[in-house]
Order: structure tokens, then C-alpha cells, then sequence
């Protein structure tokens, strides 16, 4: 859709603080305890992130180019044991900036998502459970 001169510009900031405004963030200890009771982590970083910095144990990685498509309920490519309604999707980022923006298209999916404040890097800060840890 093209630019119209009557459209309204935004920032990225105002953009993520808009995803922000629509989920209900969990802190790296709440994502850990909402996991152990059932919720999905789904890893959006890319490979080389993931080998550097060690993995998740038991989180779905899903490359960031196709995550709409695997997660959308209605899409035909869709992984039918994530693209559900009943189960939380948490979503984890380096940072946690882009599974902010992430967890909002889901929640227009009518999906339960919401991201990690801090993302892996503040997850992996508090001491928390990785697969395989980072070389030093």
C-alpha cells in the first residue's frame, strides 16, 4: 500500500511502544514458571545468536521471515501444534524488542502471546536453563 501525503508517519518507538500497549509482558522468572505450566517459548533469534549464546531447552525455534505463516491458525503453513488458541505463546527475542512487535501481530491473530522483557540476553542474566551454554 503506498504512502498517501494524508497518512500519518510513525517512528519505531511509537511502533513498539503500540505492540507494547497490546500484551502483557512477563519478566524472564514469569515466562520460566508460565512455561512449566504449559505455555510455548518460541525462539525467534537467528542461528548465529542462538550458537553464541547457547539455546533455549525445549523452545520452538522458528525463523523470524516465516513466523507469521507457521503461527497464523488460518494460514496453510501453519504448525498446528503452536497456531493454537488454547496455548500461550511466549515469545523471546535477543533483546526484547522485536518479539514485542512479534507478540502483537500474534495477539491480531487471536492468539495468547506475549514476549520476555529483556529478551534471551536478560533470561540468560538471571541465571535461568539454557540447552547448551555459550563459549567464553
Amino acid at each position: 500500500m503506498p504512502f498517501d501525503e494524508g497518512d500519518e508517519l510513525v517512528s519505531v518507538d511509537e511502533l513498539l511502544a503500540a505492540a507494547r500497549s497490546t500484551i502483557e509482558r512477563l519478566t524472564p522468572d514469569e515466562a520460566f514458571a508460565a512455561i512449566e505450566r504449559g505455555a510455548a517459548l518460541i525462539d525467534i533469534r537467528p542461528a548465529d545468536q542462538r550458537e553464541r549464546d547457547g539455546s533455549l531447552p525445549d523452545a520452538h525455534v522458528i525463523p523470524r521471515n516465516v513466523l507469521e505463516w507457521r503461527l497464523d491458525p488460518r494460514s496453510e503453513h501453519c504448525d498446528p501444534a503452536l497456531a493454537r488458541r488454547d496455548v500461550q505463546l511466549i515469545v523471546i527475542c535477543d533483546e526484547g524488542y522485536q518479539s514485542s512487535l512479534v507478540a502483537a501481530t500474534l495477539c491480531r491473530f487471536g492468539l495468547d502471546a506475549t514476549d520476555v522483557v529483556g529478551g534471551f540476553q536478560s533470561w540468560r542474566s538471571q541465571g535461568l536453563r539454557l540447552s547448551q551454554a555459550a563459549d567464553s
